[in-house]
């Protein structure tokens, strides 16, 4: 076998699945993202943001990876909100209420018009919130996401 066809077969072979299915619909996201922070892709365009602000004055050969360029170029088109004082007002509306972080994060990527898109596609909301507060903070979000300045 060349070494060709032995890294196509490696390639090729079936992973090896954790023991226990991760399931996001159920935030069973696994031991790795027990304590992490879960981010808006808006507060992941200020961080990459500031750190290509800060590497403009290096030497021009340092140039940016291409994964760190496209990841850039990936939080400037889906980020939802534009400006540090929407983030910090988005974030705001959820603090108060009994979601987890990542139902957050989602809820805030997502930008749901309507309280029963949002359950389906972030099923963990379950009941932990009801559905006319769902509504409201989704206007909410959607008014801070249309008036930003």
């Amino acid at each position: 076998m060349t070494r060709g066809e032995a890294m196509i077969k490696r390639k090729t072979q079936p992973r090896a699945q954790p023991e226990g299915e991760l399931d996001a619909g159920k935030l069973e996201l696994g031991e790795d993202f027990q304590d992490a922070e879960c981010l808006l892709i808006s507060e992941v365009k200020v961080l990459l943001e500031a750190q290509y602000e800060g590497r403009k004055g290096e030497e021009e050969d340092k140039e940016m990876s291409g994964v760190f360029t496209r990841t850039l170029e990936y939080v400037q088109k889906f980020g939802r909100y534009t400006n540090r004082d929407t983030i910090k007002e988005v974030r705001a509306l959820m603090k108060p209420t009994s979601l987890h972080p990542f139902e957050c994060a989602q809820l805030g990527n997502l930008c749901c018009s309507e309280y029963e898109e949002a359950k389906s596609l972030v099923p963990s909301i379950g009941d932990k919130i009801g559905d006319e507060d769902l509504d409201s903070l989704l206007k909410q979000m959607d008014s801070l996401k249309k008036y930003q300045g």
